[in-house]
């Protein structure tokens, strides 16, 4: 009899410590999403004043944000802002999974490998004085392996010049696809033309390094040693996202009567 209730004991005792714990962790994960929510907020805010130049060594990212960037919300089929929905509470994400939210892409035009686009986008314009500078444009596809979430900034004079490009998650092999969100790669970026005179995206991460004396240089970009597939997957979506599938009516719509 003794044993028996050694034995009861010890199952209750451990039963109670589990349902503490779980209680604790579930408490902790609920207090802590609404900071959660904020960190991943700011991150991205951080990460579009980066591919805009403006983040400079102590600067007030909210600060800055709020004074530089106007979020718009874009319809991607028409090219056309939408109106009568929060930018800054639009979840792109989360549209793209929703089948109510998003269209799947045929096979042979899913360039980037996310199969399903949302029909709306957010697009973030750089304003200064009045006046629009930059569009930054989000972007994603698949590397090597994984999903690769960025920004690319585009020259508000002409929709053609890039004037800045960062990925701030994925989960490439570091030292080889990781170096997406190398610096020096991304130092690489400014001032490469997008488009060809017929509009057509010619942006091209080749093998090796450019030769700026060579015909297209302008559209070419040094890849990414070691790491064909993840060069390959930053091309491929690029072409998509700045193509007739991706952005490309809204830029075509912005460039003949202005952002």
């Amino acid at each position: 009899m003794a044993h028996r209730e050694t034995v009861g004991r010890t199952l209750a005792v451990a039963f109670g410590v589990c349902l503490v714990c779980s209680l604790l962790v579930s408490t902790a994960a609920v207090s802590l999403r609404p900071r959660q929510t904020r960190n991943r907020e700011l991150d991205q805010k951080r990460n579009i004043l980066v591919a805009a130049g403006l983040l400079t060594p102590g600067a007030d990212v909210e600060s800055v944000f709020r004074a530089r960037i106007r979020p718009r919300l874009v319809d991607l089929e028409t090219g056309e802002y939408v109106t009568g929905m929060d930018p800054a509470s639009f979840d792109q994400r989360r549209a793209a999974r929703d089948p109510a939210a998003s269209d799947p892409i045929p096979a042979a035009a899913d360039l980037a490998s996310i199969k399903r686009r949302p029909r709306h986008a957010a697009v973030y314009l750089v304003e200064r004085d009045g006046r629009i500078g930059q569009v930054i444009l989000p972007i994603y596809g698949l590397g090597l392996w994984s999903t690769m979430y960025g920004f690319v900034a585009l020259d508000a004079a002409d929709l053609n010049t890039v004037r800045g490009l960062v990925f701030y998650e994925h989960g490439e092999t570091p030292g080889l696809g990781g170096e997406v969100d190398n610096p020096n790669w991304r130092a690489l970026w400014p001032g490469k033309k997008v488009f060809g005179p017929d509009r057509q995206v010619r942006l091209e991460v080749v093998k090796g390094t450019v030769d700026p004396s060579r015909p297209g240089s302008e559209h070419q970009v040094d890849g990414l040693s070691g790491a064909t597939l993840t060069s390959r997957g930053v091309e491929r979506m690029l072409h998509y996202w700045l193509g007739q599938s991706g952005f490309g009516k809204y830029l075509d719509k912005a460039r003949d009567r202005g952002v």
